[in-house]
């Protein structure tokens, strides 16, 4: 019998992929832990890091992982890095499963960072949407900001700021509304793909509202990538088979 398959999560995928498994063979999804009250999971679930790639490789090999599933957000890139050394390390099979990025638009504004998102800001009125730990970026900035975010943000923030906590996924209309009701002039928002970007653009698009685009980090290169959530369940089940039968 082979060990548990590890997904680390946090995504609308990671749930998908841990439902699709968890009848078939033992699922672990592992989440950061920043959020304070995460949707129940199907399987097994494991909050908190690691500790760094050592604690993961030991991790790994304590619990005789037999696979593991790289499912956290586009922009988690250094939880990607360690998982993608911690499992060359352990002999593990990895995979990122990786949705795709927003289609690109002409009219949209992309940074490279979050860092750079400042300085293309536009208007008085800002809807951000780039979650509650990176407010400081914006903190000296004098636009007003409409911050939506699950958890009440902590820490340095814009001296103007409405703080929304909401709970996606959002419909283009409801997006609509939002972006009217708070006469926003700017979204900013990241590459993250998924249903829950698209509404927002595309309500940002209808209602002639300006967009700052995060780009994505690069991503790991030379390891096995899937777009959608079948194939990376179907790699579970070739992966899982091919290394029984090698028993």
């Amino acid at each position: 019998m082979t060990g548990p398959v590890l997904i680390l999560g946090g995504t609308t995928e990671a749930r998908e992929l841990a439902g699709d498994l968890v009848g078939e063979h033992r699922v672990i999804t592992s989440l950061a832990g920043r959020v304070r009250a995460p949707k129940p999971l199907p399987g097994e679930v494991r909050i908190g890091g690691f500790g760094g790639v050592d604690g993961l490789v030991e991790w790994l090999r304590t619990e005789r992982v037999a696979a593991v599933v790289d499912a956290t957000h586009p922009f988690a890139a250094q939880m990607t890095e360690h998982a993608v050394a911690a499992t060359a390390q352990a002999g593990v099979p990895y995979l990122r499963l990786d949705r795709p990025g927003v289609p690109p638009d002409p009219a949209w504004t992309v940074v490279p960072t979050l860092a750079a998102a400042p300085a293309a800001l536009t208007g008085d009125r800002v809807f951000l949407t780039t979650g509650r730990q990176h407010l400081a970026v914006f903190a000296d900035c004098p636009q007003w900001f409409l911050v939506r975010a699950v958890d009440p943000p902590t820490g340095p923030a814009p001296a103007r700021m409405q703080v929304l906590l909401d709970r996606g996924p959002f419909t283009v209309e409801g997006e609509r509304k939002l972006l009217r009701e708070h006469r926003i002039d700017v979204l900013v928002t990241k590459d993250s793909g998924g249903g829950a970007t698209a509404a927002k653009l595309e309500a940002a698009r209808t209602e002639e509202v300006a967009v700052v685009l995060v780009a994505r980090p690069p991503a790991p290169a030379g390891v096995a990538t899937v777009a959608d959530v079948a194939s990376a369940a179907e790699w579970v089940r070739t992966t899982l088979a091919s290394r029984t039968n090698s028993w």
